[in-house]
């Protein structure tokens, strides 16, 4: 047993049925607290802390279902097993509707009831770990559109509240997908600029022949096509913000265009013969390390550190691992409602699968990879088979289901209880997805009842 054993409050007016229940509690390593009647029980509930309440229907002066009620209200999460050698359907009912795990009729076979209690205490462990990450995602901050509450995100959320009133150049560094547009609209929005345009200009995304233009526009005539004036998007961005996106990717003579018209807020259009001058925020992005563009002469380092003011560093996700699951809840529930489907949670098998891959797309693979997996789903849980995981993930997913095969572990030690709950979820999760969600279906594709499919599959998705 751990350092710390579960206590179990034993509840029996008989002495030879409690000594008994003592006994083989205690042997198993559990701590245990007893009660000879309805009063004594009471007292304890009022005066100490326990795990699970095992305690009979029928005691002298109430019933346990008296007990169960105080026990609830006293510790709400507390788990609770009925001993009855009088059962009734109407007291199991009862007894379950008042919030007990089970009810087990006397006589019982010693191991089934040691096996009852250990299903409830675990069931208990796992909604609890449960409510640990349902905290965690209630907790994590929404910056704008942006979801975080790592220690990273945090900070870079000070960042932006700080850089927002100002109008220094701020430049955004992380690898493809990190949300680094997020970023700069955050702190355009966070400013007093926030009722003026936010313009965006792709710089890797348009041909260098038409960069110039789209940058300071052009004059009726400046060139084959130029058929009338055009506002460029330095002009359009007037009194706002210009997001200068893949900064990196700009050619060396649109840098030497570029570097007065951030120095001096000026510019000239193509064709044009008067400068225009603007009053505009520039916030640049790339996924290059600029200082080694610098340094090989493809990035021009007057204009660098124009640009590069404040410097904003996105970590990557494998970095801000305490951001997954919000981030993922955060798209579940946005594609729900945009695709009109009900899928509320992930499997505790999909969160596993989830944890264990790097994201090497970073937050953009995670909402793509989210878009489609509910896209596909056909239950409000979100299962492993629809998460169209890459080629690597798909491996793991195969390792897994292999390791009970891998005997050799053994010689070396292994974590048995580990591996057969993987695999007992594998297969209910298959299982549920070649039924269409139907756990009639589903158990008898496992050859199990209906009562053990239901609670092995309460057992991996807590309510």
């Amino acid at each position: 047993m751990a350092d710390d054993p579960h206590c179990i409050l034993v509840v029996d007016d008989e002495l030879s049925m409690r000594e008994l229940l003592e006994f083989m509690l205690e042997k198993k390593g559990y701590a245990v607290l007893s009660a000879a009647s309805g009063k004594e029980a009471l007292s304890i509930i009022n005066k100490e802390t326990y795990d699970l309440l095992l305690c009979d229907i029928r005691l002298g002066d109430m019933t346990g279902l008296d007990v169960l009620k105080a026990s609830k209200k006293k510790y709400p999460h507390v788990t609770a097993i009925m001993i009855s050698a009088f059962a009734t359907t109407e007291t199991a009912v009862e007894a379950m509707n008042q919030g007990a795990f089970d009810y087990v009729p006397k006589p019982f076979k010693n191991e089934e009831l040691l096996q009852t209690i250990a299903n409830a205490l675990e069931r208990k462990t796992l909604e609890k770990e449960k409510q640990i990450i349902e905290d965690a995602i209630k907790q994590s901050l929404h910056f704008g559109k942006i979801v975080g509450n790592s220690p990273r995100m945090l900070h870079i959320f000070d960042m932006i509240r700080q850089v927002a009133k100002t109008k220094t150049s701020v430049l955004i560094t992380g690898e493809s997908g990190t949300g680094k547009e997020l970023i700069a609209k955050a702190i355009h929005e966070q400013s007093d600029r926030n009722d003026k345009p936010f313009v965006t200009i792709n710089c890797g995304g348009i041909p260098e022949t038409l960069l110039e233009s789209e940058f300071f526009g052009h004059r009726k005539g400046a060139f084959t096509g130029a058929t009338t004036d055009k506002q460029g998007l330095m002009e359009i961005a007037h009194s706002g913000t210009l997001f200068l996106d893949e900064v990196g990717e700009l050619n060396v003579n649109m840098q030497v265009k570029l570097l007065r018209a951030v120095q001096e807020r000026v510019f000239r259009p193509v064709g044009g013969t008067k400068d225009i001058s603007v009053d505009i925020r520039i916030i640049s992005a790339t996924n290059k390390k600029l200082e080694d563009e610098v340094i090989a002469g493809n990035f021009r380092e007057d204009l660098f550190y124009r640009l590069n003011v404040i410097e904003i560093k996105l970590p990557p996700l494998r970095e801000r691992k305490n951001d997954l699951l919000p981030l993922a809840q955060h798209f579940l529930e946005k594609y729900s409602r945009e695709l009109g489907k009900q899928v509320t949670k992930f499997s505790s098998y999909a969160i596993d699968l989830l944890k264990k891959y790097d994201f090497p797309g970073n937050i953009r693979e995670l909402e793509n990879l989210i878009e489609r997996s509910v896209a596909l789903s056909n239950t409000n849980i979100l299962l492993p088979d629809s998460l169209a995981m890459s080629v690597h993930k798909k491996r793991w997913i195969e390792g897994v289901r292999n390791r009970r095969f891998d005997l050799d572990e053994v010689v070396n030690g292994v974590a048995l209880d580990e591996i057969l709950a993987e695999i007992e979820r594998a297969y209910i999760e298959k299982a549920m997805a070649c039924a269409n969600n139907n756990k009639n279906k589903a158990a008898e594709l496992l050859g199990i009842s209906l009562r053990s499919f239901r609670y092995r599959f309460d057992k991996i998705n807590p309510n």
